[in-house]
């Protein structure tokens, strides 16, 4: 199959399957010298491996990283850096009465349909422990900003109806529950609903927020390769997000120039700056200095337990009721990996701006311009 490379001088190849021996990540085009060791890589995964709550799968993996190659002596040696993480608690009988059914909300109708053939066990590649890869990578990237003075975070914004509030924000406090949500009411009432949702076989869907920090003006380019295009399609290419906003995004649909413009004024450092961000910190494709948010919007988890109507490979119309050890809510597990794609597109793009300007490549060289 094609497409699971991401990248352009900063690179990512992930394989591997949801009931295979392991799964893993190439990343190439990392700069040499960047301080980088497995625990680097593990606090990341650390965050999107299941069995942490009542609200994730029941699967037991411990998700341990192994580096296998292009880090010597603690340094990266601008070589191929190749992590796998072994699957250990794989449970593949628990998938054996629904191989020949297509799950509503799944990928089983459409890998068949264009391979004529899917992996049933979790759904293969098109599992969500595929971005066990994506998060390896996003954690070599995000050590590559934060060399660079960006930062990439991001947390659950919404569950179902129930949203953050600006005046109960506390960043900290997406580690102290099990919504990764920033505001411990919120995480409380969302908390109550995923009970509710549960107790009746049912699931959920929410919001990632994602916020870069430290992005300088100039990073993107103005056509194809937009700042905030590379974002949306690195984000939508996240199994399970049905929709992206960069800034105000939909609600700048009905908002007016007045109001949407972002003004531009001299900062007390005597440097320009925007007075507002409806933008997203994204002007014609390319960064302008302020804070970027991205948003990825994800549907309700499509495995639950309640009965379903469906299909199975002979086109028969049966009812379907989904066992096995699912999320009833994709989102808190998520926000690393929006967190990963949004820093591993971020550092690609960094890496091609060195060349957008002669006095930069001459710069580096240790020329003077003439």
């Amino acid at each position: 199959m094609a497409g699971s490379t991401w990248g352009t001088l900063l690179t990512m190849t992930t394989w591997g399957e949801s009931h295979g021996k392991g799964l893993g990540v190439v990343v190439d085009g990392c700069p040499a010298g960047l301080p980088l060791c497995e625990e680097d890589i593990q606090k990341y995964l650390d965050r999107r491996k299941p069995g942490q709550s009542r609200f994730t799968t029941k699967r037991q993996e411990g998700d341990e990283v192994e580096i296998l190659s292009g880090v010597f002596q603690g340094l990266t040696a601008g070589t191929p850096i190749s992590m796998i993480v072994r699957n250990t608690d794989q449970r593949s009988h628990d998938y054996d009465e629904i191989k020949e059914l297509y799950r509503p909300g799944h990928a089983d109708y459409t890998f068949d349909a264009k391979y004529g053939f899917r992996d049933y066990r979790g759904g293969g590649r098109s599992s969500g422990r595929e971005t066990i890869g994506r998060v390896a990578a996003g954690a070599v990237a995000a050590r590559l900003l934060e060399s660079l003075g960006v930062r990439v975070t991001a947390y659950t914004r919404s569950i179902g109806d129930i949203r953050i509030s600006p005046e109960h924000f506390d960043l900290e406090e997406r580690f102290a529950n099990r919504v990764c949500m920033p505001d411990a009411q919120a995480a409380v009432r969302a908390e109550a609903y995923l009970e509710q949702l549960m107790a009746r076989g049912d699931s959920a869907g929410g919001v990632a927020e994602c916020v870069i920090d430290g992005l300088p003006a100039g990073i993107g380019e103005p056509v194809f390769e937009k700042l905030d295009a590379r974002l949306a399609h690195a984000i939508m290419s996240v199994g399970a997000v049905k929709g992206v906003e960069i800034g105000d995004g939909f609600s700048a649909a009905e908002s007016s120039g007045s109001v949407n413009n972002d003004g531009f004024a001299k900062s007390a450092q005597g440097v320009v700056a925007k007075t507002s961000n409806h933008a997203g910190g994204i002007l014609g494709g390319i960064s302008d200095g302020s804070r970027v948010v991205v948003r990825a919007a994800f549907k309700p988890t499509p495995s639950i337990s309640s009965a379903q109507r469906t299909v199975n490979r002979r086109g028969e119309e049966v009812e379907i009721c989904i066992k096995g050890r699912h999320d009833p809510i994709i989102v808190p597990r998520a926000v690393v990996v929006v967190e990963a794609m949004a820093a591993f597109t971020t550092a690609d793009l960094l890496l091609q701006s060195m060349s957008s300007r002669l006095e930069g490549v001459q710069r580096f060289f240790g020329l003077s311009a003439e």
